[in-house]
């Protein structure tokens, strides 16, 4: 048997995921980085790691606030994994655009590891995926939104 109940996991990833959607719709992503521990390990294999939360703070309230991340709004849970014995949850993360105005979805996945440290709090958070999709997720969304705009150069 796990340190942590599957009822704690459960309800401690449904806050993060909630605190997710608050701050990507809100802007403000500090409390996002509040959900992780003082010394918690960030792995983003993009931007690098990241040792502690106010590491953690810096970088993605930074990097959610310039354009066009900060219209990445919205990241669904495709699916997910608990390991109780861990403490360990593993899911597919959609990152999903606001819509560029005619109703298309624009939207990239990566997995992402979650270790829980109890009392609500992560220790670690590991993002694994491509950049290639999220490259041209994002080129879509720009040229779909130009376009609608009359931006676009024809």
């Amino acid at each position: 048997m796990g340190k942590y109940s599957r009822e704690e996991l459960e309800s401690a990833f449904e806050k993060y995921q909630q605190t997710a959607l608050k701050a990507g719709t809100s802007g403000d992503w500090n409390p996002w980085a509040d959900q992780f521990t003082e010394d918690a390990t960030y792995v983003e294999h993009l931007f690098g790691t990241f040792g502690g939360r106010e590491a953690i703070r810096k970088w993605i309230c930074s990097t959610m606030a310039k354009y066009p991340n900060c219209e990445m709004k919205y990241f669904p849970i495709e699916w997910y994994v608990i390991d109780e014995e861990r403490g360990w949850i593993v899911c597919q993360v959609w990152n999903r655009m606001v819509d560029p105005g005619d109703g298309s979805l624009h939207q990239a996945y990566n997995f992402t590891q979650l270790k829980y440290a109890g009392g609500g709090l992560w220790s670690y958070e590991e993002d694994i995926y491509s950049p290639t999709p999220f490259q041209h997720m994002i080129k879509g969304w720009l040229e779909t939104r130009d376009r609608l705009s009359g931006k676009s150069e024809s």
